[in-house]
């Protein structure tokens, strides 16, 4: 015992003089005087991008992960995901769309959001909730050209199965993404987003498709998401009752408001992802049920 005591505090002391002898507040190594320039701290490695070759092809989606406050879920989301679609040579990136502001949840703005700051180097983006994962291997995540692709269908999804649901994952091009403008800016609290966006798909004259052959039923994704402890806010205040069922005709993409705090590349569990701070902006003449109040 008393020889692993002092090997151990032998250890930290190694750690402690390499710490002070490269950050300038200790005794300079190799008996320098004081005042003469010594080596800095090794910079931090940088994230590693995702593991691609060329024969992963030439598409790269960006998953747009809307959020907030949910970092139990997001500390399982980020690395599963990127090793389910690292395994399927899927190039992607992961976006963190963290909303920071004040107001009530906004989905579709936080994704419009996304979309506009994904870059270049993406090409179709997949609107992913962040406590759905998906269990079975053969779900596809390949570039849609042929149109929205619904991945969580409502035969697969363990909770919402009416026929014109679109939530929880959906794949589109950036091209058919525009053709939509967007996803609407008036859907505050949570829930009725996609379905109004479904009728911008069908507006649009696209058609949604699903998964096929996929035997694995309500199993197919899990859902982290435990209702007994974590609220949704549902809240309908005057006229949101009304508007909730319309279709808006004039907002999204094109007029979706905010501003990005920060953004931040990082990795959790050696998975990279960012993450952008957003605060979103609010007419309350516009809609007064973005306030909590």
């Amino acid at each position: 015992f008393p020889l692993f005591l002092l090997a151990l505090l032998l250890g930290f002391a190694s750690l402690l003089w390499l710490q002070l002898s490269c950050s300038g507040e200790g005794p300079a190594a190799g008996g320098q005087h004081r005042g003469v320039p010594r080596q800095p701290c090794p910079a931090p490695a940088p994230l590693q991008p995702p593991e691609e070759e060329p024969s992963w092809g030439p598409h790269r989606l960006a998953l747009l992960v809307p959020f907030r406050e949910r970092f139990e879920e997001l500390l399982a989301f980020v690395p599963y995901m990127h090793r389910f679609l690292s395994k399927k040579r899927i190039r992607h990136r992961i976006f963190i769309l963290n909303q920071m502001d004040h107001f009530r949840f906004n989905r579709a703005s936080l994704i419009n959001v996304g979309f506009l700051e994904s870059g270049n180097d993406t090409d179709y983006i997949a609107m992913h909730d962040v406590d759905l994962l998906p269990l079975n291997e053969n779900l596809d995540y390949s570039f849609p050209e042929a149109g929205p692709f619904h991945v969580a269908s409502p035969e697969l999804h363990p909770l919402y199965h009416y026929k014109t649901y679109v939530g929880g994952i959906l794949l589109l091009t950036k091209q058919h993404y525009e053709l939509c403008n967007g996803m609407s800016n008036r859907f505050w609290g949570w829930g009725r987003e996609d379905d109004e966006f479904y009728r911008r798909i069908k507006g649009a004259g696209l058609q949604v498709r699903r998964p096929s052959g996929i035997t694995t039923g309500y199993e197919t994704f899990q859902h982290l998401h435990d209702p007994a402890w974590r609220k949704r806010d549902q809240k309908r205040i005057a006229a949101q009752k009304q508007e909730q069922f319309k279709v808006d005709r004039e907002g999204g993409l094109n007029n979706v408001k905010y501003r990005i705090e920060s953004r931040t590349d990082l990795s959790v569990a050696g998975a990279p992802c960012t993450v952008l701070n957003i605060l979103l902006d609010c007419d309350t003449n516009e809609t007064p049920w973005c306030t909590f109040g």
